[in-house]
């Protein structure tokens, strides 16, 4: 019987095997998107849509809120940018 994969940065995305990939609904159709998905133990896991058999990128759960607040408030200098910065 297969063990589960312990989660950590750079595990192939298809063997996070309880992982429910989700990706925003602003996305475009160039496939140009990420996904993510919450994992059993609490932490988020991270992939290239473009690439779902390709290496996952694994947050905590207070490393993801921390991202995703800094994205809502502009911190990274993005909001609104089109284009190269």
């Amino acid at each position: 019987m297969n063990q589960p994969c312990k989660p950590y940065n750079g595990v192939r995305a298809s063997l996070l095997d309880s992982a429910r990939w989700r990706k925003s609904r602003h996305s475009n159709p160039s496939g140009n998107c990420v996904e993510a998905a919450d994992l059993p133990a609490g932490e988020v896991a991270v992939r290239n849509s473009r690439f779902p058999d390709g290496p996952a990128l694994i947050f905590t759960r207070a490393e993801w809120e921390a991202f995703i607040m800094g994205a809502r408030d502009g911190d990274f200098g993005l909001s609104g940018q089109v284009g190269p910065a």
